[in-house]
């Protein structure tokens, strides 16, 4: 595909359950892999939930990763979102995932003022701080969902090894989405419906 395209996200539950849809734009690609944008007001949809997104973002998309991670413009409560997931694979445009229910997350440096609030009253770490999420949650759909024992290997390697890397500033969460930020901006991505 060419930078431009516009292109789909599709993230699946186990068992091929519905979860978070929208749309976005390939940006390009370099040395970490394929680079999605999505313009602040981007609309995000799953069943019983939607919301729009209150920044810019960009996505990594690298290949047989079990794992996407998102990164936030600043002025919402975390700077970068990586989700634990089964390898993402094309289908045309569309871009298809498994959600395996971790997170990573690093907050940013300095509380932003305004935006969309926190998911939680008190912040699990401090400001810049980083953390794995929905522990619980991936704890209970290893039973519930029936994952396999090499995909709860698997996502649970993938977690450690992104921890240790966003811990360590090492590439990519050491500011390479920054050029990625600047295209999309540049581009002037209008929001999706």
């Amino acid at each position: 595909m060419e930078p431009g395209t516009p292109v789909h996200v599709a993230m699946t539950k186990w068992g091929d359950r519905p979860h978070w849809e929208f749309d976005g734009v390939l940006l390009g690609e370099d040395e970490h892999g394929e680079w999605i944008g999505f313009p602040r007001g981007t609309h995000n949809h799953r069943p019983g939930n939607e919301f729009r997104s209150a920044v810019d973002c960009v996505t990594l998309v690298r290949p047989g990763a079990w794992h996407l991670p998102t990164f936030q413009a600043p002025g919402i409560w975390c700077d970068l979102y990586v989700d634990v997931t089964t390898p993402a694979v094309w289908d045309g445009t569309v871009l298809r995932s498994v959600d395996l229910d971790l997170d990573v997350i690093r907050l940013p440096p300095e509380p932003p003022t305004g935006g969309p609030p926190a998911p939680w009253d008190e912040p699990p770490v401090g400001p810049g701080g980083v953390f794995v999420d929905d522990e619980d949650e991936f704890a209970e759909h290893q039973v519930a969902l029936g994952y396999p024992a090499d995909v709860v290997a698997a996502a649970r390697a993938s977690c450690d090894e992104v921890l240790a890397a966003v811990r360590a500033g090492a590439a990519p969460y050491d500011g390479s989405h920054r050029r990625w930020l600047d295209e999309l901006s540049r581009r002037g991505a209008a929001p999706s419906a």
